[in-house]
């Protein structure tokens, strides 16, 4: 399940190192979709059942992948389905653990995009609810492959935040998912890896890795160190 502000081909460079081995499925997520039809308000119970449908088709075991949002996604369909899933592999679900995770900000990036202003509308959900630098932010948004690329996905990536809002502060329900792998960024936000210490802490049997130098965009900037850890666990979790 791929992250937010882009689509399934963002992990291509993982996929590459894994297919010689293993079966590798990626979901496009609906909303990511082109052209998308976003439903609003838009629920992470659609991406769950989605997960799941698709997991029925694949039969069993399998590992789930969720990188960002798509890890948000990941956890609902292991909740809906938790019988599907021989294990989970989790990158960073931007949770709301203590605190929402648009808050305020969502208020303003929902105003901006409805308004018109998809750019403006990514610029807060970069800097204000993922809490990238604004120096760096600056210098994404510069780039003129960034602004081309970036407004097509606002609707999906302003909608998905409301969606995880929705989901309320608090994760105790993720208490019965076993078999988890944890993957932080040594250089991610402070509060991803906090709320993915909150997350360790609920689930019974999780196991966290620390990508050294590298933050939220691994799977672009050290793919094959991702593609290493998924084959540690699904050497755990794909037992014969």
């Amino acid at each position: 399940m791929h992250p937010g502000g882009g689509d399934a081909a963002t992990w291509g460079g993982v996929v590459r190192h894994l297919v010689d081995d293993f079966r590798v499925v990626r979901i496009r997520r609906r909303i990511y979709a082109s052209p998308a039809d976003i439903a609003l308000p838009h629920s992470m119970a659609v991406e769950a059942a989605d997960v799941a449908a698709v997991a029925d088709l694949l039969g069993s075991p399998v590992l789930l992948v969720g990188h960002s949002s798509g890890a948000v996604a990941a956890l609902a369909a292991a909740l809906l389905r938790p019988s599907a899933f021989a294990g989970l592999w989790l990158y960073e679900p931007p949770l709301p653990t203590r605190e929402l995770i648009a808050g305020a900000a969502g208020a303003r990036a929902r105003a901006a995009l409805d308004g018109g202003d998809p750019m403006e509308a990514m610029w807060i959900h970069m800097r204000d609810i993922v809490r990238v630098p604004g120096v760096l932010v600056d210098s994404m948004f510069a780039d003129p492959q960034m602004r081309a690329a970036l407004p097509p996905y606002a609707a999906a990536q302003i909608a998905e935040d409301e969606a995880i809002d929705a989901l309320g502060v608090g994760i105790d329900r993720f208490a019965t998912l076993g078999t988890p792998a944890l993957i932080e960024g040594e250089l991610s936000p402070a509060h991803l890896r906090e709320r993915l210490a909150d997350l360790a802490a609920v689930l019974p049997d999780a196991r966290v890795v620390t990508l050294a130098g590298q933050g939220h965009a691994a799977h672009i900037t050290a793919p094959g160190a991702l593609a290493d850890s998924l084959r540690d666990t699904a050497a755990r979790v794909l037992r014969p």
